[in-house]
């Protein structure tokens, strides 16, 4: 069993295990702006960064307006 990321900042692999989603869906819920993600530039390829805080708003967010 892996243990849980302790920084802040999560890569996208880590986000998606600490949402318990796909990798995949993550990214595309990134890519569409259900929850916040930070693009790294420099890259050929897109590079995902999550901040924790942010995650949890989102998740809370949700949360609340589904109860509405």
């Amino acid at each position: 069993m892996s243990t849980p990321p302790t920084s802040e900042w999560l890569t996208a692999k880590e986000a998606a295990a600490y949402l318990k989603v796909a990798h995949r869906t993550l990214l595309e819920w990134a890519k569409t702006g259900k929850i916040p993600g930070h693009k790294l530039s420099g890259t050929r390829r897109t590079t995902w960064r999550f901040l924790r805080s942010e995650l949890d708003a989102a998740l809370n967010a949700a949360t609340n307006n589904y109860g509405s």
